[in-house]
């Protein structure tokens, strides 16, 4: 099969409600990272129960569908779809125990031409089941790397951020474990290319890669550590465009632009000097206070 658009746009998503509780949020806190120094009492707030409260971007993996593309009916070649862009925005702090509804629907479909890749955008919609108030959206880009020429309208992407074009004001290295992406899919994301080798082989990689969100939640780390003093309220919006794949085990430089109320960030592995997210942008409550020294 190929792409349908209008069979994409049209997708009928199953209304998710989840609860979740402090398990929960300590294993998707362990999975980006948390926890590498056991004795920094700053990071065991998101992993001990005893006072604990919930990782920001554990909001990306609130009422995920899975893989939702895997349906035959999609026309999607699943096995060669990567993750290329996300953007979070956070209604208030999320609570280390709670139960959600989240709606989702495919906001647009590009083709980018034979030979091209297919772009599907979709957004999810998270709210409390008891009262309704809304905790974020979360807004997604599928790459379908083998999708292109269906004969679909070709299209703008979605708008960039660039990083400014001067060296970055300071930097954090955060270490991944070799693990990392078999302990993050417990967290929602059961994609068997970031476990399976097999699998991995055939998408054209040598490896299991990193899931995308978990780079992006080691970022959302560097940014509480380096400027909010690990304050989870602080960060309300977070976005970026996945350039290339982390691997599980390699360190996560995170260049920082801080201006105002937003930092600009980009991501580079520094096992293979490779950028792996760019254009990146957290916006905060209350301007940065403090630049800190390289981590």
């Amino acid at each position: 099969m190929t792409i349908d658009p209008d069979t994409l746009l049209n997708w009928r998503f199953p209304v998710i409600e989840q609860s979740y509780d402090e398990r929960d949020a300590i294993l998707y806190a362990l999975g980006i990272g948390l926890g590498a120094d056991p004795t920094d009492e700053r990071q065991l707030r998101f992993l001990y129960e005893e006072g604990l409260v919930a990782f920001p971007t554990l909001a990306l993996v609130l009422g995920h569908p899975g893989p939702w593309y895997r349906d035959p009916q999609t026309g999607i070649d699943w096995v060669r779809v990567v993750q290329g862009e996300q953007e979070l925005r956070l209604h208030q702090p999320l609570r280390p125990r709670d139960r959600i509804v989240c709606r989702m629907r495919v906001t647009g479909v590009v083709d980018k031409g034979p030979g091209r890749p297919a772009l599907v955008h979709w957004e999810r919609e998270v709210s409390r089941r008891d009262t309704g108030e809304p905790l974020c959206t979360l807004s997604s880009t599928l790459v379908c790397r083998n999708d292109g020429g269906f004969g679909g309208a070709d299209g703008p992407g979605r708008p960039r951020t660039a990083v400014p074009d001067r060296p970055a004001g300071t930097w954090c290295d955060l270490p991944t474990s070799p693990r990392a992406g078999l302990i993050y899919r417990l967290s929602g994301d059961r994609n068997p290319l970031h476990v399976d080798p097999k699998v991995a082989r055939d998408a054209g990689f040598d490896r299991p890669i990193l899931h995308g969100l978990c780079t992006l939640g080691v970022a959302a780390h560097a940014i509480l550590r380096t400027f909010l003093d690990y304050r989870p309220e602080r960060l309300v919006g977070l976005s970026g465009r996945f350039s290339a794949p982390m691997l599980p085990g390699e360190t996560v430089r995170t260049y920082l632009w801080p201006e105002g109320d937003t930092v600009a960030f980009r991501c580079v592995s520094l096992d293979r000097d490779l950028t792996v997210i760019d254009g990146g942008l957290a916006t905060l409550v209350g301007d940065v206070e403090t630049v800190g020294t390289p981590a």
